[in-house]
């Protein structure tokens, strides 16, 4: 991980495409805009895990198991698979 320290209208860029700025610090929060592509996605860290967990949750729902039982069956088809010869 790379720590830079950054004053209001100041800029980093990655890969030459994405431009991160620092618009506001007020109090412990930092207000800043990105500039990208469409085609990079950006998203808030805390919104995708959330999103990862009910998927995951929501999986486990759907094949009636949950996350232990889910471990386990693959757990057993790893090992399955390696008694196989190709």
């Amino acid at each position: 991980m790379l720590a830079l320290t950054r004053k209001p209208g100041e800029s980093i860029i990655i890969d030459d495409e994405i431009e991160i700025t620092v618009v506001e610090i007020r109090g412990d929060k930092v207000k800043i805009a990105i500039e990208a592509p469409q085609k990079v996605a950006i998203v808030r860290k805390e919104i995708l895990d959330e999103v990862r967990a009910e998927n995951k949750e929501a999986a486990g729902m759907a094949t009636g198991m949950g996350e232990e039982k889910v471990k386990d069956l693959k757990a057993i088809m790893r090992n399955l698979n390696l008694g196989k010869k190709t």
